[in-house]
């Protein structure tokens, strides 16, 4: 018996699917592959809107009804625009980046469900695939979900960490230094931050019992695990903009420091292909987290104690809700915050989130086993949230004093010398600049002379070049 066997004798939902016919299969996926890109372009219209709004601009307006075609007309002109490959770039690793970036981006999205069983007319069928788990198309009952299996989340997280090799074989394939170094930043910056959306998902398997999605939306039939795991909901909160790269964390892009970062040498489709695996990665964490922390496709209270909320159509629409409203706090971060420096959105990723995510899985380990021996286990996990929040605030303080610390010891060394710190610009193996406060030390006699002469040699140069040492 295999895997998908064993899960069809927990799960309806995959006992349904276990027996779809490969044309059933086929029809559904190029359906939610057709859904993904109107979802795709309905964001880039609704990103421009909402960010005009918030910084009184007029927006996207005379493409379409309401500009809502400005994002179909940009994407013509992408792909007409001349397609240009570097002299120095690997043609071929350079040609499939984007492809390997978007594939990933559309594959996560299979393990998603949208809805609860529902029937509707077969010629309606392929009409309304994505939106709803049950159905019967030419005589096959069908689940309106692509697939379900018993590590669904994993599998969501496998495919999201393929996506990471696009990235860095286009900075590493463009034969450039800037893209080189935007992959790197990017890599290293993804892979923290899929380390704590990892951890923040096992709080979830334990309380649901199980890594399919489906069972997941199951489990959440009382109360959202958004309510019940919050810490792990804000963790995955925080981890789902660094894995995307949005702002405030979009810092494999920032324009001052790396031009435009991994894809910097790629015009037409092939860029196209990046952006379009950008806006589809944000669909695909906001989906999933809708599935795993707001009750998936269940209604929101108290919406929810209507007997005929969680029937019929209207389950689609709490998804998709849901969903949009997720996106809707992309939206909002990249129109209000500022980008953080590099050292800080990698610390926070290393050394808030992951530790908090290890002892938040601890105690809620501890919990349920408490309660499957019949403890109760309310006392115990309050006072774990509080001890996590109190080891929290402790963390940031130590930090804070930690950093005046280093301050006045510099200062103090600083007036004890008399005189600005020395500073050894080929320390690191390359010279650098000195910072305020530093100097560069003073040039030997024997040099003084060559100096000397050079100047005279080249009466360009300042006395204060040649004090300098440059």
């Amino acid at each position: 018996m295999n895997a998908v066997e064993l899960l069809a004798q927990e799960s309806p939902v995959a006992r349904v699917l276990v027996d779809d016919p490969w044309w059933l299969v086929l029809g559904k996926a190029v359906v939610v592959f057709g859904f993904l890109v109107v979802v795709t372009l309905f964001n880039i219209w609704f990103e421009r809107r909402v960010v005009a709004f918030m910084q009184m601009r007029v927006g996207p307006n005379r493409v379409g009804p309401a500009g809502v075609l400005q994002g179909l007309a940009d994407g013509v002109k992408l792909a007409l625009k001349e397609d240009i490959v570097p002299r120095a770039a690997d043609r071929v690793v350079f040609v499939l980046a984007p492809v390997i970036s978007a594939i990933p981006a559309f594959l996560a999205f299979a393990v998603i469900p949208f809805g609860p069983q529902a029937a509707i007319p077969a010629f309606l069928a392929f009409a309304v695939i994505p939106f709803g788990p049950q159905v019967s198309v030419l005589g096959e009952e069908t689940a309106l979900q692509l697939t379900d299996l018993p590590v669904a989340v994993l599998y969501v997280l496998a495919v999201a960490s393929v996506g990471i090799y696009g990235i860095v074989l286009a900075g590493w394939s463009s034969g450039s230094t800037y893209p080189l170094l935007g992959g790197l930043r990017s890599s290293a910056q993804m892979i923290s931050y899929e380390v704590a959306m990892s951890l923040s998902f096992a709080a979830v398997f334990l309380y649901a019992g199980s890594m399919s999605t489906s069972q997941i939306v199951a489990a959440q039939e009382r109360l959202w695990f958004a309510v019940a795991l919050l810490p792990s909901f804000v963790v995955y909160l925080v981890a789902m903009v660094g894995e995307t790269n949005r702002a405030p964390f979009d810092l494999p892009e920032a324009e001052g420091e790396l031009v435009g970062g991994f894809h910097t040498e790629y015009s037409s489709l092939k860029f196209a292909l990046f952006f379009l695996a950008e806006y589809i990665n944000m669909v695909t964490v906001s989906a999933l987290a809708t599935t795993l922390f707001l009750g998936g496709w269940r209604a929101p209270w108290p919406i929810s104690l209507w007997d005929g909320a969680n029937s019929g159509w209207w389950p689609v629409l709490w998804f998709l809700a849901k969903v949009l409203a997720l996106i809707f706090v992309f939206i909002w971060l990249r129109g209000t915050l500022p980008r953080l420096r590099y050292d800080q959105f990698m610390k926070l990723g290393w050394k808030v989130l992951i530790p908090v995510s290890l002892l938040w899985i601890v105690l809620v380990a501890t919990v349920r086993a408490l309660r499957n021996q019949g403890v109760d286990t309310q006392r115990v996990l309050v006072l774990g949230a509080g001890v996590l929040a109190a080891v929290i605030l402790l963390s940031f303080v130590y930090d804070i004093f930690a950093a005046r610390k280093e301050k006045r010891a510099a200062a103090g060394g600083s007036a004890l010398a008399g005189r600005p710190r020395e500073f050894d610009p080929m320390a690191g193996g390359f010279p650098v600049p000195p910072l305020p406060g530093q100097q560069l030390p003073p040039v030997p006699r024997r040099n003084r002379t060559k100096t000397a002469t050079a100047v005279a040699a080249d009466p360009v140069r300042t006395v204060d070049q040649e004090g300098s040492g440059a």
